[in-house]
């Protein structure tokens, strides 16, 4: 039996109403008492310390679900703003696994929350896209909700706005109505910017077609919003879209980072210039590198055939 199996290692008092942040300190004695390193131990605890400043401050051990961990990770890829190399994730999801184990093994946790929790491969995998026909399927359901009794055009308002722009999750939160130029329906655009002098470079402006003004001056109407197009956390806004998952009977959960490589990856099969694809996503062109050829592979994979594109120029 190995110590993490042994539930005397688990402090008595640590239970499913324990916050996370002692559970932390409690780990981190069992962790030097099990003579660990303390460079290990110090990558362990600074892992999970991110995961404790991600969730609510007075979420318990019990309230953490598989759920809250995916969107952790998923954070951690897509929506921190500091890179997240495959290993540097596929450590952090080994220190999660690792601790709430522990705390199920012990005792304090009558399941285990990151069981279930996918572990990643070093090398980075293809993203999630929706095809053509889920597009499409995604749509229609978003536009079911917009006219039911009562109308509801949040969802689609939320779906279309990423299908076009390719926005991530920060970014859409983000968005105040002064960040939109609506007064001529022709030239629409939404303004991505960013406070912080650092990702100025990622600012930019990306149309909006007449379809989403339509459906966002519904959603206006239903929803007064005062200075953010969505005044809701990023989570209620992951919900909106888990929403659209169920109703539509989606296999896969509809998320920020899946719509956003659907819609260039849509851009690209359309034939639209990869630099303008570049631009729409705001990375450089060294990022976009691997972007371009994972996309290629995606339309490849859904039966598209694409022209060869030119070499880049160094």
């Amino acid at each position: 039996m190995t110590n993490e199996q042994n539930p005397s290692v688990t402090p008595a008092h640590l239970s499913d109403k324990t916050l996370l942040k002692p559970a932390l300190h409690a780990w981190e004695f069992y962790l030097k008492d099990q003579g660990r390193s303390p460079h290990t131990i110090k990558a362990f605890i600074a892992d999970l310390t991110l995961l404790d400043t991600f969730l609510p401050p007075d979420i318990t051990l019990g309230e953490i679900t598989l759920k809250d961990l995916e969107n952790f990770t998923d954070w951690l890829e897509n929506e921190r703003g500091i890179p997240c190399s495959p290993k540097s994730l596929s450590r952090r999801i080994t220190s999660i696994k690792s601790f709430f184990r522990w705390l199920q093994h012990g005792g304090a946790l009558l399941a285990d929350p990151a069981e279930k929790l996918v572990q990643r491969s070093v090398t980075s995998p293809l993203p999630k896209v929706l095809t053509q026909r889920e597009v499409t399927l995604a749509l229609e359901t978003a536009n079911a909700m917009r006219h039911a009794d009562p109308p509801d055009a949040r969802p689609y308002t939320l779906l279309k706005l990423l299908l076009e722009t390719a926005i991530k999750k920060g970014e859409c939160r983000d968005i105040a109505l002064n960040h939109l130029s609506l007064e001529n329906p022709e030239e629409a655009y939404v303004f991505i910017r960013y406070t912080n002098p650092r990702y100025r470079y990622k600012e930019r402006k990306i149309p909006l077609s007449k379809d989403w003004l339509e459906a966002f001056n519904e959603y206006a109407d239903q929803y007064q919003p005062e200075e953010s197009l969505f005044p809701w956390t990023a989570r209620r806004l992951e919900y909106i879209l888990e929403d659209i998952t169920e109703a539509g009977q989606f296999e896969q959960r509809i998320s920020f980072d899946m719509l956003r490589w659907t819609s260039v990856l849509t851009d690209l099969v359309e034939g639209k210039d990869p630099d303008k694809i570049r631009q729409k996503l705001g990375i450089s062109k060294i990022q976009f590198r691997e972007v371009r050829q994972k996309l290629r592979t995606l339309a490849l994979q859904q039966g598209f055939d694409l022209q060869e594109e030119p070499a880049d120029e160094e």
